[in-house]
């Protein structure tokens, strides 16, 4: 482990401990330094890659402080992560979407308010309208997946959701292109999970859901199946 390690796996410990909470502001640089038993230059190194990982933010004028630690700021790199990865991960990304999502969308039928419901509805109306447009029918479906996570309140699965979704988005918008009955089989699949919701059916919800995704996935299997060389997702 470098001293650059070592400098951030200690401050790591010192606001998991608590010794500097969200929203606190670092030492000066000579204590905090000193307290992490390293010299300046490492101590800024280490300083640097937690703003990176919005575990610190830097207010200029006023220092550094512990940022909220909320899931939406520690979790948003997943996204950036996302883009990267190719070929096959694909579809491991879209095994991780159906189990999470799955169960997700289960939770939130026990969960979901009116209002919520009513934004769903809202989501599912406005794909039926775009049902031949299908870069915005996507919009609306990766909209209404959104709300039906955000219905569980649940912010940490919401974001962990939201980062993998990214690419799998783009899987939909592709077989939307390729498949001329896609967008048909979407909004049926779709009304099914909102039913299951309006009902507070859990395991309706749940599989509905699994149907829908799984859609995609038996999709995305056979395109790479048959185009191996295909770019994963855009």
């Amino acid at each position: 482990m470098s001293l650059t390690d070592k400098a951030m796996t200690r401050l790591r410990e010192m606001i998991q401990s608590g010794e500097l909470p969200p929203g606190s502001r670092l030492p000066p640089e000579q204590q905090l330094a000193s307290d992490l038993g390293v010299g300046r230059n490492i101590m800024r190194e280490a300083v640097r890659a937690l703003v990176a990982a919005r575990v610190l933010e830097v207010r200029r004028g006023n220092g550094t402080f512990v940022t909220s630690l909320e899931p939406r700021l520690l979790l948003e790199g997943i996204s950036g992560a996302v883009e990267l990865l190719r070929g096959d991960t694909m579809l491991e990304l879209t095994e991780v979407r159906r189990l999470f999502e799955t169960a997700a969308t289960g939770l939130a039928a026990t969960r979901i308010s009116p209002q919520q419901l009513a934004e769903v509805k809202g989501h599912l109306e406005a794909m039926r309208a775009a049902a031949d447009d299908v870069e915005l029918l996507n919009q609306h479906d990766a909209a209404f997946h959104r709300a039906v996570v955000a219905a569980t309140g649940n912010e940490t699965l919401s974001t962990v959701l939201e980062g993998i979704s990214s690419r799998t988005v783009r899987a939909r918008v592709w077989r939307g292109l390729v498949d001329a009955d896609a967008a048909g089989r979407t909004l049926r699949e779709h009304e099914a999970i909102y039913m299951a919701l309006a009902a507070g059916d859990a395991i309706q919800a749940q599989a509905a859901a699994l149907m829908h995704i799984t859609t995609t996935e038996t999709w995305l299997r056979a395109h790479l199946r048959d185009d191996p060389d295909a770019p994963s997702g855009s």
